[in-house]
């Protein structure tokens, strides 16, 4: 089934003219009221005048991630403060996190894209969804919701945590839809199991997973223990949230919803546009969105592009499930965490070294983060309850700063190797 078939299986050459008419508007607008990109415009010397199809694209800057942090709160907002009807962020990394601004009209494109990816997933108005993404400035819950207001489902907006409720949730109204990340997913499983629970009675069939990195061996155990079918849904904040990409019953990559984000593959290293079927990072334009809208912004997932038609007949182009990503973020639980946030905590505490690594893992199909940290001699000299009394206080400020728990491990000085290059921050044992 095919939410909007006018948009999602269209001639690819009225596509190609939509997106042209749509990026001459959207670099003359942003030209004109933000001048952010009107000084990156004149620095790479381009007008607006200049942007005459979509093919021309390839002559305007590129965004970073960088330099959304820099513009906070309002530096990329195109529109007057009074148009804005909402507004979400991300959770923040070298202090500012970035800002998406929502008007009306970009409400409105949120809801169609998500009612366009529900229904693709096989959701329709007699389902009970139950979403577990969080709400509030997370744009995971609400993205999900407008959705199902959209298509006129029954929408159960019980955000995210608090197992057993989650289970109780899920036999009591006969959900017969999640959306959750895939791990806790799977921990959902686990729990219920220990509860008793046979997933096969429930009328709950499909999982729509995503806010985190998953694989194929994932999917199988969601739904061999869920007793599910679960699909990928694909997404950033800085975009619009959810609702930028959406994989079918297919499985054959993940449809973009095009005639709203514009995408690219690129060489990472050099900038240089990479043609379909070749890995490299994808870039993302905002065509239509009005509050905050990014001109060829580097999403740094790794992917590639599908162009031929789906066997669902839609046209529009598949993005293959993220291959990686080009820096050292680390996704736990949904929560974007970088080991820069972490230095920034343990350089405030006294005694230990500034020498760290990050351990992640899987237990009980949830992600863990464990920090380790060198102590001083002084440190290492200390009775166990004041080791312990440290250890608490920096989990307790690594929690303000990530919104995650995470568990700090003293190790003995000189412990951590050291290295003229690049420092090994990170050890990742998760099976992604």
């Amino acid at each position: 089934m095919i939410w909007n078939k006018q948009k999602e299986s269209i001639d690819p050459k009225s596509l190609k003219k939509d997106q042209g008419k749509n990026l001459k508007k959207l670099v003359k607008k942003l030209y004109e009221t933000v001048p952010f990109y009107k000084k990156k415009l004149d620095e790479k010397g381009v007008e607006p005048g200049d942007i005459k199809s979509i093919e021309d694209i390839r002559h305007l800057p590129f965004t970073s991630k960088e330099e959304l942090r820099e513009t906070f709160p309002y530096g990329l907002l195109a529109v007057d403060k009074s148009e804005v009807r909402e507004i979400h962020t991300s959770s923040g990394t070298t202090g500012s996190p970035v800002v998406g601004a929502y008007t009306k009209k970009d409400i409105d494109i949120w809801s169609e894209v998500m009612a366009r990816a529900l229904t693709m997933a096989g959701v329709t108005s007699k389902d009970v969804l139950q979403n577990a993404y969080g709400y509030g400035l997370f744009t995971g819950g609400l993205g999900v919701h407008y959705g199902c207001l959209r298509i006129g489902s029954n929408v159960i907006p019980i955000s995210g945590g608090n197992t057993k409720r989650q289970l109780a949730t899920l036999m009591d109204f006969n959900s017969s839809v999640l959306t959750c990340t895939p791990s806790y997913a799977l921990y959902l499983a686990e729990v219920g199991r220990e509860e008793g629970i046979d997933f096969s009675s429930l009328p709950l069939r499909l999982v729509l997973a995503g806010a985190e990195p998953w694989s194929e061996a994932m999917r199988y155990e969601i739904e061999k223990q869920l007793s599910v079918k679960a699909l990928d849904i694909y997404g950033l904040t800085e975009i619009i949230g959810p609702g930028v990409a959406q994989e079918c019953k297919h499985l054959n990559g993940l449809h973009i919803f095009e005639d709203h984000f514009y995408p690219e593959i690129i060489d990472p290293d050099t900038g240089e546009v990479l043609p379909d079927g070749e890995k490299g990072e994808l870039v993302i334009t905002t065509l239509t969105k009005e509050g905050t809208p990014l001109i060829r912004y580097r999403t740094r997932d790794i992917t590639y592009l599908i162009r031929e038609k789906c066997a669902c007949g839609r046209t529009i182009v598949r993005m293959h499930r993220l291959l990686g990503r080009t820096d050292d973020m680390l996704i736990i639980r949904g929560v974007n965490v970088f080991p820069t946030q972490i230095e920034e905590v343990l350089v405030r505490m006294d005694g230990i070294e500034p020498y760290y690594q990050l351990v992640v893992d899987r237990e009980k199909q949830l992600d863990t983060l464990e920090v380790r940290i060198e102590m001083t001699e002084q440190l290492m000299s200390d009775e166990i309850k004041v080791l312990s009394k440290t250890g608490k206080l920096i989990e307790k400020e690594l929690f303000g700063a990530l919104n995650i728990h995470t568990r700090v491990k003293f190790v003995e000085p000189k412990s951590i190797p050291r290295s003229s290059g690049k420092a090994e921050r990170i050890i990742d044992k998760r099976e992604v």
